[in-house]
This record gives C-alpha cells, sequence and structure tokens, in this order.
C-alpha cells in the first residue's frame, strides 16, 4: 500500500532488492500524502473533524519523518540495512491501521462499514506494491491484521463475530488472487526480458563478425590494389615508352585509347579502397583543376572504339557557354559518367548513342553541368525505373547473364553524384530509349582556352647525365625505369630488394636513388634508413616509389629519410621534374616535394 512503500523485496530479499523497492518509494512518495487525505476525509462523517484532523497530522507527519529518513539511507542499503526498511514500514502502517479502529469504535451507524473498507482497503494496497514478495506483504500488513484481531475480540459472543469472522476468506482469496496474478504478468515479463537479452547478445555477435568482414575486406583491397599496380604498372609503362616511337595515326590513337584506358583502371583501383569510407559515410573528394576538355578525352576515348566496335554511332557535343577550367574531382566525375556510358553501349544493340555536355553559366566563378547520355536502347519501363537505383538490381533478369555485372553501378554513381552536391535522373520509354543525366554545379578557374602543354623529355636541363640506382623487386618494372633512363643518356644500376640496394649503395655513389617500398628480404623504407645511416650515398636523393597513394603513407617514406614520393604507375614527366632538382642536393629535392609540384605534374 502506499501508506507502506519504502521497503524491500521481501524481508530475505537482500540489500539489492531492498534498494530496488526504496527508489520506486522515492519516486512515488507524495502518492501516500494523497491516500491520507482520502483517509481522512472517510473519517470525518464517522469520527468527527478533530479526531480526523488529529489521526491526519499523526499519520502524515510520521510519513513525512519517514520519507526524510528514507533518503538519508538510501546509500546504505548496500552495507546491509536493507531490513531496515521493511521495520519501518511496518511501524508506519501502525498509524494507517488505526483507521479502521478509530471508524468501528466511534460509534456511529456507518462506522463499522467504514472500518471493514478500510481494513480491505489497506490490504489491497500492501500486496497491490508488494506483488512480488507476498511473504514480506504479510508481514508489512500485520498491523491491520493486529486491528482485525482487536475488532473480532471485541465481537466475541455477540451476534456479528460469525459474519465478520466470514469475511477474512473472500478477503484472503482477493489477495491470493491479486499476487498470483502478478507474479505470472512479472515471469512473462522476465521471460521476455531474458528472450530480448539474448536477441541483443547474437545481434552484438553478428555485429562483431561483421566488422571482422569489412575489416577483412578491407585489408583484402589493399592487398589486390597493389597488386593489380604493379601489372599496369608496366602496361602503362610500356605504352609511354611506345609512345616515343615512330607511330603512324592510327596507331597513335588506339596508345592513347590503352593509356587512358588503363588511367581509368587505376582510378577505378582507388573507387575499390574508397568504397569502405563511403559506407562510413566518410569519403573525401579532391578539389583540383581540370580541364573540360581533357575530361571530355578521357571520358570518351574507350567507348567510342566500344560503339564503334558494335556499329553504333557516337555523337558528342557540347551545348552552352563551357568553361575551359574547372575544380572539381575529376576521378569522381569520370567514374560517374563511365558508369552512364558503359551502360548505354553495353544495352544498346543499334542506333545511336548521343554525350552531350550542356553548361549553363551561372556566375563568373560558377557553372552548372547536365552530362546527358541517351541511346536507343529498348528503353526501362516505369515499374523498373522505381527500382533502378536499388543496390543489386538488374533490370532485365537475363542481363547478368548476358552482359555480367553486380548492379551496383547505378547505386554507386549516384551516391557519388549526391556527396559531389549533384544527382543522376533518367527519363525512359519503352521502345525509344533513355536520357541519364548526371546534374553538377562547380567553380570556374577559366573560361577561356588554355594552350596544350609541352611533353617533359628525360633530359634535365644542364645536359647532365646522371648515375641513378633503381630498386625494384618486378622486373618488369626495373625494365621500364632503365630503358626510359637509358633513352636520355643517364647511366643506371638496379637491385631487386632492399638488402642489394645497401651493399651496392656502401661501395658505389649515385646521383639518385628510385626505391620501391614494398620488396621481399628487406623494404624500401629499412632499406632508406640504412643507407641514411653512413657511406657514400648517405646524402644522396632518394625518392621512394610505391603503389599507394595514401597520404600517410607519403609522410612514412619522408620519415624514414626519403626526399620525395612517387606513385606507381610512374608518370616520367613528374620524375623528371624531380631529376631536374638533384643537383640542388637533397634539400631542392625535398623543398619541391613538399611545395606539391611533383604531386602538380602528375
Amino acid at each position: 500500500m502506499v501508506g507502506s512503500e519504502g521497503i524491500g523485496k521481501g524481508l530475505g530479499g537482500g540489500a539489492g532488492d531492498a534498494a530496488q523497492a526504496l527508489t520506486a518509494i522515492l519516486q512515488t512518495q507524495y502518492l501516500r500524502y494523497l491516500i491520507i487525505a482520502s483517509w481522512a476525509v472517510g473519517l470525518l462523517g464517522t469520527v468527527g473533524w478533530r479526531t480526523a484532523l488529529a489521526w491526519f497530522a499523526v499519520t502524515l507527519a510520521a510519513g513525512a519523518i519517514r520519507g526524510a529518513f528514507e533518503k538519508r539511507m538510501a546509500d546504505k542499503v548496500g552495507a546491509g540495512w536493507g531490513f531496515v526498511f521493511p521495520a519501518v514500514a511496518t511501524v508506519t502502517t501502525g498509524a494507517w491501521a488505526s483507521a479502521p479502529l478509530l471508524a468501528w469504535f466511534s460509534g456511529e451507524p456507518f462506522g463499522q462499514a467504514l472500518a471493514v473498507a478500510l481494513l480491505i482497503s489497506g490490504y489491497v494496497l500492501v500486496f497491490a506494491q508488494l506483488r512480488g514478495a507476498p511473504r514480506q506483504a504479510i508481514v508489512i500488513s500485520s498491523p491491520y491484521g493486529v486491528a482485525g484481531l482487536v475488532i473480532l475480540a471485541s465481537l466475541w459472543g455477540g451476534p456479528l463475530f460469525w459474519p465478520f469472522l466470514s469475511v477474512l476468506p473472500f478477503t484472503a482469496a482477493g489477495m491470493f488472487v491479486l499476487v498470483t496474478m502478478n507474479m505470472l504478468r512479472e515471469e512473462r515479463i522476465r521471460a521476455f526480458q531474458e528472450h530480448q537479452a539474448h536477441l541483443i547478445e547474437e545481434l552484438e555477435g553478428a555485429r562483431d563478425k561483421a566488422d571482422a568482414a569489412n575489416n577483412a575486406k578491407s585489408s583484402f583491397l589493399g592487398v589486390i590494389s597493389h597488386e593489380l599496380r604493379t601489372p599496369m604498372n608496366g602496361v602503362l609503362g610500356a605504352a609511354q615508352l611506345l609512345s616515343a616511337t615512330r607511330l603512324e595515326t592510327t596507331q597513335r590513337d588506339y596508345l592513347s585509347i590503352i593509356r587512358n584506358s588503363g588511367d581509368n583502371l587505376l582510378s577505378l583501383l582507388n573507387d575499390i579502397l574508397d568504397m569502405t569510407k563511403i559506407e562510413a559515410g566518410k569519403m573525401t573528394f579532391e578539389t583540383v583543376d581540370v580541364s573540360l576538355e581533357d575530361l571530355h578525352r578521357r571520358v570518351t576515348g574507350p567507348f567510342m572504339a566500344q560503339a564503334e566496335a558494335k556499329g553504333i554511332e557516337f555523337v558528342s557535343e557540347f551545348e552552352g557557354e563551357a568553361p575551359s577550367i574547372v575544380r572539381g574531382d575529376p576521378l569522381r566525375v569520370c567514374q560517374v559518367i563511365q558508369n552512364l556510358l558503359s551502360n548505354a553501349v553495353k544495352f544498346t544493340e543499334r542506333g545511336a548513342i548521343t554525350y552531350t555536355i550542356r553548361s549553363t553559366r551561372l556566375s563568373d566563378r560558377r557553372v552548372a553541368f547536365d552530362f546527358a547520355i541517351r541511346d536507343s536502347g529498348s528503353g526501362i519501363s516505369p515499374e523498373d525505373l522505381a527500382r533502378l537505383f536499388q543496390p543489386f538490381t538488374q533490370v532485365d533478369a537475363s542481363s547478368t547473364r548476358r552482359f555480367g555485372g553486380t548492379g551496383l553501378g547505378l547505386t554507386i554513381a549516384r551516391r557519388m553524384a549526391n556527396i559531389m552536391g549533384g544527382d543522376i535522373t533518367v527519363e525512359s520509354t519503352v521502345g525509344e530509349g533513355s536520357t541519364f543525366t548526371f546534374s553538377v554545379q562547380a567553380e570556374v578557374v577559366e573560361w577561356s582556352a588554355v594552350e596544350a602543354a609541352v611533353a617533359i623529355a628525360a633530359e634535365i636541363d644542364e645536359g647532365q647525365a646522371l648515375n641513378v640506382l633503381v630498386v625494384e623487386d618486378h622486373p618488369v618494372n626495373r625494365m621500364i625505369l632503365e630503358a626510359w633512363l637509358g633513352s636520355a643518356g643517364h647511366t643506371t644500376a638496379s637491385a631487386e630488394n632492399g638488402q642489394i640496394a645497401v651493399d651496392m649503395a656502401a661501395d658505389q655513389a649515385f646521383d639518385l636513388i628510385i626505391m620501391d617500398v614494398n620488396m621481399p628480404v628487406m623494404d624500401g623504407l629499412s632499406a632508406t634508413r640504412l643507407i641514411r645511416e653512413g657511406g657514400a650515398n648517405a646524402e644522396t636523393p632518394i625518392a621512394v616509389l610505391s603503389a599507394s597513394a595514401r597520404s600517410e603513407d607519403h609522410a612514412a617514406g619522408l620519415d624514414a629519410g626519403a626526399d620525395a614520393y612517387l606513385n606507381k604507375p610512374i608518370d616520367f614527366a613528374a620524375l623528371a621534374v624531380l631529376m631536374n632538382r638533384v643537383g640542388g642536393g637533397r634539400s631542392a629535392v625535398r623543398a619541391g616535394s613538399e611545395q606539391g609540384e611533383t604531386a602538380a605534374a602528375a
């Protein structure tokens, strides 16, 4: 009952149960004053206002004193004081139990009926509150039992003795049903909580497995990226060497497509590594100067050849006032547009593909682009358009068997577009074709066209021939580097791992060391540290070479003692810029690296 809250969950329930009960009491203690007031109003009609007011004052004071005692003792329950609260509650219940005695012996006609009602009400309140601890409820309600015995004793030998005694069975039955129903409900709650805890444990286990799988995926992608970059270095390096030979116009066009396609493949490798960042919402985008003409050639080159091979006309056109140079991320823009062009070529059997770049000048420093790809394919139904951008979705159920693919391309492309502040929309008519439009805005650097950059040859400005040590474990990469350096008259020596490089550097002086990072026996960073410890090449400029494009890997190379960092596949123009600084020593090479000139040339 409210008059006896402040009790534990059973006399033998322990300090923990008492603490839980006390917490509930302190949160609802003001309800006792409402019940005390209602009982005082009930007594008012039988014992008079003076007696009712006196009972109200005494019971209210007892409740207030007990409330203050409970607050002070709340932090001592865990120290073995849990038995105090049931004892205090039992004493306090004595003040409440005096109310039915006052009503019974008031002599008023309604007094005896009120006394019976108060007794039953008191038991109900106690057992309702202590529904989880029936033995404790019996103890706490004992003052009501004493009051009942006093009343029963006063009726001994009278006509009301047996009628009053007959009230006890149905009162006890009511208390039993109340306690039983509440215990069953609490048991169901406990079972539900245990089931919920089990589900949470399973979900946590599944989350841990997913995290482990995601980490394994990231590690796998890092290794695969490096392994794919190594053969791509050979392909693109050989293509650069081939471009220095005499070629027919058609051959040079095909070679340009090879190089552009290789660059796009490298961009996609970087995108694979960035997928985990997309999933985590931490993907970053570069902001560099982009030539719109170069971007156009890079995007359309491979697909013009694919369309021609299928007998499809490929048309590209510009609309509006197009700027010459804008700022943005060319890799991400290319990935989005190339995905749309790839789908257009893949799913178009006849007719034409039109690639349109619409430019809208928003201000002197801002432009809006619409990259529209229109095909003459079979089109897409309205039902399929609704699920077109969902992951792992193919509009045609036979598409996967006919063309391959995972159904992720459009999903990734749209997410890329959204991150760049743009979007991809589609309009399609069944039997007539589809138009996909990638809309995005960009900052304008230059509106007018600029002259094409002049290719940088292998020769350095002073015409000096350098003695270069090439440290690379892959024979194709070594061959390409030595061939390019040899074409300008530079002398080269090679080593296939870091240990051989350290031994050679101890005996022979070099003007420049190009050091691969990942090698067997000894890696490039360890070899760089040993060379810097002393010897003929302690102050020789060292450029570390790696397939990793992460900034933290760049910093690790410089911390190991390197002066510059080159990414694979090697851009020989960037290497030529570095070689022109070798004459100024390590400080000149490192200064150029810190200024970002090597990265700009790349």
